[in-house]
């Protein structure tokens, strides 16, 4: 592949450029031969004999067998090799933490689940989260050492100024201003934080529905309302990390909440957060509502209320969409995205009954009008979104060979 302008054409950064777009073609294609390799990068068969040969030499591809049941003989196929580099996420809730450890090709390779039952623990958070770590690591059947990244989502954001857990007053023990530093100190390996929320975006505009999607918006309604801001191909945290927090959102419908942090609350949560569900489901003489935490009560009453046909639970469903609509007017209206990714269970549980009802409600509140997808990653979607920020960073280290 040609050198881009501006780019030094010294031999070993453009075999370096042509070494990352061969594995990149890899890591999207699955298994490749040499004359395909070539025809993918523009690359003659010599040059691509000769990267696949020194990407082999290095240990990042592998051959694996070869061609069947074409004309002429049997081509050597490459693919990635996947024990070149390991990546781990935590996705952090009051209830449990989540890890997974994945290989380089981003195949989930461990998984752990490590209960944290909220204020009565009295587990320092540092040693919940390298006792996550380390059980998703030993189910991979890996050593810390092993894992060249590790990407921790919570609720809420580590403002950039003073280091401390804001906007999740709900998860204990993660408010300390030395947490990080504690964190830093006992990890082996390099890691980084975000928001849950942006990071079930990161995994869709990677993995599902905002694939090919530069500016777009993702609304979350599951333990918790709020959204993600994708704008120019690129996360908008703000000033202080709280971008997307828009369970805080004044709203129409509902009193003003003031002091909206201590109340870990504010308008828009609630007129339409997993809470409200139930408690409308009530209000409209809907019996049998399900027991146990509201967010899965909300799910199901929400995909009840999308397939049955009765006054009451459409009622539900209208109203629903209605209350979502309102929020989302405000984004759209500041911020006029191209498309509106409806995630969390309380959300996608609906499926289109509830997408196509809150579309024509939105175009009715708001000038402009994009597109509302339902999202397509649906099994952990925070953790999914914490591997693929780690694995994101481990590739552009273990993939550079121009050192």
């Amino acid at each position: 592949m040609a050198g881009t302008a501006g780019t030094p054409g010294t031999p070993r950064v453009l075999r370096a450029m042509n070494d990352r777009a061969a594995l990149d073609l890899l890591l999207e294609h699955g298994r490749l031969s040499r004359t395909r390799i070539g025809k993918l990068t523009g690359l003659s068969k010599p040059t691509a004999s000769q990267l696949l040969a020194r990407l082999e030499a290095a240990g990042l591809v592998l051959a694996t067998g070869t061609t069947e049941g074409r004309p002429g003989p049997n081509a050597q196929l490459y693919e990635v090799n996947p024990a070149a580099g390991h990546a781990a996420g935590l996705d952090v809730t009051p209830e449990r933490i989540l890890a997974a450890v994945a290989d380089i090709t981003g195949r989930t390779v461990g998984h752990f689940e490590l209960p944290t039952p909220g204020r009565r623990t009295g587990t320092p958070v540092v040693q919940q989260v390298t006792d996550a770590l380390d059980g998703a690591v030993k189910a991979a059947g890996l050593a810390r050492d092993d894992v060249h990244r590790l990407v921790i989502g919570t609720p809420g954001a580590f403002d950039p100024t003073t280091g401390r857990l804001r906007y999740a007053s709900h998860l204990p023990g993660w408010h300390s201003p030395t947490l990080l530093d504690e964190l830093a100190a006992a990890l082996p390996m390099p890691f980084e934080y975000e928001n849950d929320v942006n990071l079930v975006a990161l995994a869709e505009q990677r993995l599902g529905a905002a694939r090919g999607h530069a500016d777009f918006v993702l609304l979350w309604n599951q333990e918790g309302l709020g959204a993600a801001l994708v704008l120019g191909g690129r996360l908008h945290r703000g000033w202080t990390g709280g971008a997307g927090e828009v369970g805080f959102l004044p709203v129409p419908g509902t009193p003003l909440v003031r002091q909206v942090t201590k109340a870990n609350s504010g308008g828009y949560q609630e007129l339409a957060g997993s809470q409200a569900v139930p408690r409308l489901a009530r209000e409209l003489g809907i019996e049998d509502i399900p027991e146990g935490p509201y967010a899965e009560a909300a799910a199901q009453l929400v995909a009840r209320a999308a397939q049955a046909d009765d006054d009451a639970h459409r009622r539900l469903l209208r109203t629903y969409a209605t209350r979502l609509a309102t929020g989302l007017a405000s984004l759209v209206s500041v911020l006029d995205p191209e498309l509106v990714v409806l995630s969390g269970t309380a959300l996608t549980s609906g499926g289109e009954e509830l997408r196509a009802l809150v579309q024509a409600e939105l175009e009715e509140l708001a000038a402009s009008r994009p597109r509302l997808v339902v999202g397509d990653v649906r099994e952990h979607p925070v953790l999914r979104g914490a591997l693929e920020s780690a694995l994101a960073t481990t590739r552009d280290e273990v993939f550079d060979t121009s050192r």
